[in-house]
């Protein structure tokens, strides 16, 4: 066994162990760690692969960006632990069938391989950039599907915002616009009104003032 046959078995069992804790984890903060150390042994995998612009994407996106999103929302939000795992049990059968089902594929595939790909598949020169060859296929072969892709995510976006987006009773933040069209006359009222008490002569007050 080579060196890089046993860095692959290395990342593929911190994953499991990554994927297995991110499940059974009872906080939701070391859930959360445990996610990001998975796509951590992910994006060595596809290091290992030699698809390096996937792993570094998958390093930026996911731990550089979405991930501490994840650990700031879960740190900021109350979470019940309790509440979610009351019906754990109940739904745990149909669950274990789908990850059994989802394993076996995922074993007959990695098991059999793809042996008429692997024969059809051209010769690759060792000089070619894998992700120059990536960029043009995603924009010219598939670019429909990328803009399609790309439409579905900037509405989950806006229905996120607009799912969120509510007026609060508690909010003392004003209105831009309001603060512009103000007027004076619409925040002070000058009121005439009589003097209470007459004032003094100037020559006394300073005679007074003298004394003191």
């Amino acid at each position: 066994m080579d060196f890089q046959t046993g860095f692959f078995y290395l990342f593929a069992a911190v994953l499991l162990f990554a994927a297995f804790r991110v499940v059974t984890s009872r906080n939701a903060v070391h859930a959360v760690l445990y996610l990001m150390l998975a796509f951590s042994q992910a994006a060595a995998l596809w290091l290992l692969l030699k698809a390096e612009f996937l792993g570094i994407t998958l390093v930026l996106v996911y731990l550089g960006a979405v991930m501490v999103l994840f650990l700031f929302v879960v740190m900021m939000l109350d979470i019940n632990i309790e509440a979610i795992r009351r019906g754990f049990w109940s739904h745990f059968p149909l669950a274990a069938l789908i990850g059994v089902v989802v394993a076996g594929e995922l074993m007959a595939v990695m098991w059999a391989g793809f042996p008429s790909i692997a024969a059809q598949a051209p010769a690759v020169a060792p000089d070619v950039s894998n992700t120059r060859e990536l960029g043009k296929l995603l924009y010219s072969a598939y670019l429909y599907p990328i803009q399609v892709a790309g439409f579905i995510l900037l509405v989950a976006m806006l229905a996120a915002i607009a799912l969120t987006l509510r007026q609060r009773k508690d909010s003392k933040a004003i209105n831009p616009g309001d603060q512009v069209h103000v007027r004076a006359s619409d925040r002070l009222v000058v009121l005439p009104m009589a003097a209470v008490t007459k004032a003094a002569p100037v020559a006394e007050t300073a005679a007074e003032e003298g004394k003191a």
